[in-house]
């Protein structure tokens, strides 16, 4: 079967590198292994975007994948063939509309950023369209729902919590705003799958600095062209593999019924590994993540925290040992230059949320401190009394000249008093001050 013998399937909301890494990718390898026979449309959910790049190359475009799988580094380019055609709401909503009444689509897909989930309450169905996602996609569902056609399973991307649930409750919100009827919201409800999901792939997009060389490696001009590393994880609470059959096809998807503890395991091991990492490695001279991965001091701090302290306070360490050791091969890409001062951005909040958790928690259970994670407490405190320190003005004010003492004491930025490790916290501060940071490093592992 080629290519554009497919049907549309699918509309996707967002047409950025991210799902053009991610699950664009996902539908073109099922495609290819004849186990579904779908294209996407992709819908342009603001004013200004890609659609007529997209238009331009009918859909096709050349995604790079390179990293480091299992030991070995791979770096390979996919001719992907899974979108038919973009739709811009803004200069053709008669368009969009007529999506709702083809019956063949039977998936809708979104990733509009972490602020796209909004309910304004400005708008009107008349509006065309209307501004937000979520008002747009009431009006489709609308239009869909009119034409007697049955729902759709909802796949929403966006990086918060219970994205899928959220999405929902704003599409509810504007069927109210609306007075839309009663019988068109029981249908939203009830022939409709709001999915909560987990997305996870570190997508670098255009390769700028690299452009020339990649189009002389493909032997076209792609405006499209996109990379992104070779891991890749996709949660999706919910149970549609029927109809959608993402791990038939070999891609890392698991359907569940609860989101929430995958979750968990990302933000504390991947995103607290980088939290608890880097700022110390900063002030140790280091400038990227792969350099981190490369010092042995560094690495070996890193291998201790996650596998020492994260990983035995999640409770499942045959489970979440293979997480830890794919975020380290993730870590170590060499395709991927990713600073450490873009990770340090507002990390009083980052430190809150994944990796204070970890520390109470182990605190809990063992009834000790797990010590590389209070080493990287007092690295934080260091590092905001210095210049590089990227935050809020009133938070970079007070940690700059606040004592360690107070610092810990401030409940409007931990949630609660941590000067129950003030003794454990002002050790490793002092000898930072004092000694440098290879001495707190040699400390910390044990080695003095």
């Amino acid at each position: 079967m080629g290519f554009t013998e497919y049907k549309e399937r699918i509309i996707q909301f967002g047409e950025g590198g991210f799902l053009r890494s991610f699950v664009d990718v996902f539908i073109h390898k099922m495609n290819e292994q004849g186990l579904y026979d779908g294209k996407v449309v992709v819908v342009q959910p603001i004013a200004k975007g890609l659609i007529p790049v997209i238009n331009e190359q009918s859909g096709v475009y050349h995604q790079f994948l390179r990293g480091i799988d299992e030991g070995k580094v791979v770096d390979e380019c996919i001719e992907v063939h899974s979108i038919s055609r973009g739709v811009d709401p803004y200069t053709d909503y008669a368009a969009y509309l007529a999506l709702a009444h083809n019956p063949d689509m039977h998936i809708i897909i979104s990733n509009t950023t972490e602020a796209g989930i909004e309910y304004l309450g400005t708008e009107s169905l008349t509006d065309a369209p209307p501004k937000s996602f979520p008002a747009k996609l009431t009006a489709l569902l609308w239009e869909r729902f009119q034409a007697g056609l049955p729902g759709f399973v909802i796949l929403s991307c966006e990086l918060i919590d219970n994205n899928g649930k959220e999405l929902l409750t704003c599409v509810l919100k504007y069927a109210e705003l609306w007075k839309l009827p009663e019988e068109f919201i029981a249908w939203v409800k009830s022939d409709n799958d709001f999915c909560n999901t987990l997305v996870d792939r570190i997508c670098t997009g255009y390769p700028k600095d690299d452009a020339e060389s990649f189009a002389k490696r493909i032997g076209v001009e792609d405006k499209l062209m996109n990379t992104a590393e070779i891991f890749h994880l996709w949660v999706i609470e919910g149970h549609h593999e029927d109809i959608f059959p993402l791990q038939k096809a070999g891609i890392n998807v698991i359907w569940t019924d609860d989101v929430k503890p995958y979750k968990k395991r990302k933000v504390r091991i991947l995103n607290g590994g980088h939290t608890s990492m880097v700022l110390g490695a900063r002030l140790y001279g280091l400038t990227t993540v792969k350099e981190c991965l490369d010092d042995p001091t560094v690495s070996r701090f890193l291998r201790k925290a996650m596998f020492e302290e994260i990983i035995p306070t999640l409770g499942h360490v045959e489970e979440d040992t293979p997480f830890g050791n794919a975020v380290l091969e993730r870590f170590a890409n060499p395709f991927v230059k990713h600073q450490l001062l873009s990770i340090a951005l507002n990390s009083v909040s980052k430190f809150k949320a994944r990796v204070l958790p970890t520390i109470l928690e182990y605190r809990e259970q063992r009834g000790t401190l797990p010590k590389c994670l209070v080493w990287s407490l007092a690295a934080l405190i260091a590092f905001y009394r210095t210049d590089e320190a990227n935050d809020g003005e009133e938070i970079m004010a007070f940690m700059k000249n606040a004592p360690v003492h107070d610092i810990l004491a401030k409940q409007g930025y931990w949630g609660q008093d941590l000067t129950f490790m003030a003794e454990e916290v002002e050790r490793y501060y002092d000898i930072m001050e004092n000694e440098g940071m290879a001495a707190s490093y040699e400390a910390v592992l044990g080695e003095s």
